[in-house]
């Protein structure tokens, strides 16, 4: 398992930034750097489960192990999804069911740090290395605008 953090500032309060993040609209703006047509469906609260889908309603279902509004996010990656159906794990997703994805806000001058890390297997970190920070961008540009 490898950890991996990535970091932007953002001239918005954090509040702004925090909408940005988990509002439908904004979250499948900035989540499109990933994979177009990316969204989540969730109560959005802390405990519940979360659906990270793609368009063909592919992705992984997780925990959201933390919750502090206008502040801290913390995902617990569980499962894959296929066709929006929950899938038996297999030794494949054991590789990584557990893992977390956190974000924190912090403010700053003004303004707002958005820190993610992530726990990743060493086959994604190419890919998120590349494409995180720029989804952390649009996340700047979406809070900013």
């Amino acid at each position: 398992m490898k950890k991996a953090n990535y970091s932007v500032n953002i001239n918005a309060p954090k509040e702004k930034v925090w909408e940005t993040l988990w509002n439908d609209k904004s979250y499948r703006e900035w989540t499109s750097v990933f994979h177009e047509g990316s969204h989540a469906v969730s109560d959005w609260k802390e405990g519940s489960k979360i659906l990270f889908l793609g368009p063909d309603g592919g992705g992984m279902f997780s925990k959201i192990a933390k919750l502090e509004i206008n502040t801290y996010m913390s995902f617990q990656h569980l499962g894959e999804l296929k066709e929006g159906q929950e899938q038996p794990a297999n030794d494949k997703t054991n590789e990584w069911a557990g893992m977390h994805e956190n974000y924190r806000l912090t403010e700053t001058n003004g303004g707002t740090q958005l820190d993610v890390d992530m726990d990743m297997n060493e086959e994604f970190a190419e890919f998120f290395n590349g494409v995180f920070p720029k989804a952390l961008e649009k996340v700047k540009e979406i809070a900013e605008r």
